[in-house]
């Protein structure tokens, strides 16, 4: 069984870094929260891991199905609740297709097999809230 293991280390105030895979992540709160700016909230991070998870995915199975994309980029809609701890109620990916003459058929279901079968971060946050997904395809 494979098993991840990092360590987060308090720089100043509330600066924390982590390092993953030789990558420095500098974590911090907004100026008007008490922090620095140094880098990103935690939460959003949250979402980034999300969508990097199913944008390799999607990425990867395009490949495969020699589809040329002009661009590709995946958008993160999350609902906050109000009450502590503050948390995400709903997540929504919208993954968003660049190009001609786009095969919307295989784009969908390319990401039909990374939101319901590949992507292991969508996975564990579908235990916890409702995620749902859409295909979004842009013509130039």
């Amino acid at each position: 069984m494979a098993t991840h293991s990092i360590q987060t280390v308090w720089r100043e105030n509330n600066i924390f870094d982590t390092e993953i895979d030789g990558h420095t992540i500098t974590i911090d709160l907004a100026e008007e929260a008490g922090g620095n700016n140094a880098g990103p909230r935690p939460k959003k991070l949250l979402l980034a891991a999300a969508a990097g998870c199913t944008g390799l995915d999607v990425a990867e199975i395009i490949r495969k199905k020699r589809i040329r994309l002009k661009s590709f980029d995946i958008r993160m809609e999350a609902e906050m609740t109000e009450e502590h701890p503050k948390q995400y109620r709903t997540l929504k990916v919208i993954y968003e297709f660049g190009g001609s003459d786009l095969p919307k058929e295989k784009l969908e279901q390319a990401c039909k097999l990374s939101f319901e079968n590949y992507c292991g971060v969508l996975a564990m946050y579908k235990k916890a809230v409702p995620v749902t997904y859409e295909v979004v395809i842009k013509n130039p």
